[in-house]
C-alpha cells in the first residue's frame, strides 16, 4: 500500500501522482502550477508535460507526412497508451519512476 502523504492540496501524494498523468500533459500543467510543496508529485507532473508534450508534438508532426502517417500513428499510439498505463500505476504505488533522459530532464526542472 503506498505511503499516504498529503499533498499542498490536500490529496494524496499518490493519487495526484496518478491524475498527473489522467489527461496527459494537461493534468501535468495544472498539478505543476498547484503543486507547490510536494517533490513527487511535482516530478510526475513535470514527467508528464515533457513526455506527453512531446508525443503531442511528434503526432503532429507525423500527421503531416503521408502515408507514414497511415504506420506510425496507430503502433506511436498504442505504445501511448501503454505508457500512459504504466505511469499512473507506478505513480500511484508511490513509485518515483523515472523514464530514461525525460526523468532526469523532469528532476532538474521541479
Amino acid at each position: 500500500m503506498p505511503e499516504e502523504i498529503k499533498t499542498s492540496s490536500g490529496m494524496n501524494q499518490n493519487v495526484a501522482g496518478l491524475l498527473c498523468y489522467l489527461a496527459g500533459w494537461i493534468t501535468g500543467l495544472i498539478f505543476f502550477l498547484i503543486e507547490k510543496e510536494n517533490r513527487f508529485v511535482r516530478f510526475h507532473a513535470m514527467q508528464s508535460i515533457i513526455t506527453f508534450g512531446s508525443l503531442s508534438v511528434l503526432f503532429i508532426v507525423i500527421g503531416f507526412m503521408p502515408f507514414v502517417n497511415l504506420v506510425l500513428v496507430p503502433i506511436l499510439a498504442i505504445l501511448q497508451v501503454i505508457l500512459w498505463i504504466i505511469l499512473m500505476v507506478k505513480a500511484y504505488q508511490g513509485e518515483l519512476f523515472k523514464l530514461p533522459m525525460i526523468g532526469d530532464i523532469a528532476e532538474k526542472n521541479i
